[in-house]
């Protein structure tokens, strides 16, 4: 699915947001990896989750890109990770772990 999308908060509560949807959201949820760069008033953070899904068979990872540098907050999410075999068929895993990471900022998402 991999998409931009524009908020209306700021990017550290979109981090804390998307966070606790994950980890406080589920049992297997957990934060591997967050690095922050800041510029002026302004910041770029990179988070990247991971979380077991039974029916891929497999953990999985969501990267979330937040920053505020063009002078409003977006985030682009990467799901990736799951799948078997040759293709990386994973049941539709990865778009599910992005999408409890949107439903976290559905009410923050500019239209």
């Amino acid at each position: 699915m991999a998409c931009t999308y524009t908020l209306t908060c700021t990017p550290h509560e979109a981090a804390d947001r998307i966070h606790d949807a994950i980890e406080c959201g589920s049992l297997t949820g957990e934060l591997i990896d967050r690095y922050t760069i800041s510029a002026g008033e302004h910041v770029c953070m990179t988070l990247t989750w991971e979380k077991h899904y039974y029916r891929a068979g497999n953990r999985l990872t969501l990267t979330a890109v937040i920053d505020d540098l063009s002078g409003v907050t977006r985030v682009h999410l990467i799901g990736g990770g799951g799948g078997e075999g040759l293709f990386g068929f994973d049941w539709g895993a990865s778009d599910s772990f992005e999408q409890s990471a949107l439903n976290a900022l559905r009410d923050v998402m500019q239209p």
